[in-house]
């Protein structure tokens, strides 16, 4: 056992736990089609289409990578709206500069509330209904949804009305 334990450690100071890529830390103790999915803009078919260009094998722990093939995916991850077709990007033809990209990390949830914020400023339909904080795809709200309180019957609290109620009625008497 003793000839185990230095290994692990050297293991240990070889590996990356964090990975940075643009703004956002990637777990270097997963797998790199894992810890590349839970960046917001990247999902598992991507991910897997980015391990591929750059010649990694997916399912290697990405934090024991060498330098220069981390920099190879960081390079590939964002350069990725023109490595792949039109239909495959997240951003196709945006609406203020036409171009089709691929957003990732914190620019994906700053376009999306611009997105908001535009609807909501012109007055469409889905920009009322996020105004108004009701669901805007078509979803049911006769049941679901429902942001106040309980609805059903509260039976406790029926109770302690009663037991207040009897209270004052025995302290009548």
């Amino acid at each position: 056992m003793s000839e185990e334990e230095p290994q692990d450690q050297q293991d240990d100071e070889d590996l990356q736990y964090f990975v940075r890529i643009g703004q956002t830390d990637l777990d270097g103790t997963k797998s790199v089609e894992r810890s590349l999915s839970e960046m917001n803009g990247i999902g598992r078919r991507t991910a897997r289409l980015i391990a591929d260009e750059a010649d990694v094998d997916r399912t290697a722990t990405f934090g024991r990578l060498d330098d220069d093939v981390i920099n190879k995916v960081v390079e590939i991850v964002e350069n990725y709206a023109g490595n792949v077709p039109d239909w495959l990007n997240n951003r196709q033809s945006d609406f203020y500069s036409g171009e089709t990209t691929h957003e990732i990390g914190n620019d994906l949830q700053l376009t999306r509330q611009h997105d908001i914020n535009r609807m909501k400023m012109i007055d469409s339909y889905k920009g009322t209904r996020h105004k108004r904080g009701q669901k805007v795809r078509g979803q049911r709200t006769k049941s679901t949804g429902r942001t106040e309180g309980t609805i059903g019957v509260n039976v406790e609290e029926i109770r302690e009305e009663q037991a207040e109620e009897a209270a004052a009625e025995e302290g009548d008497e």
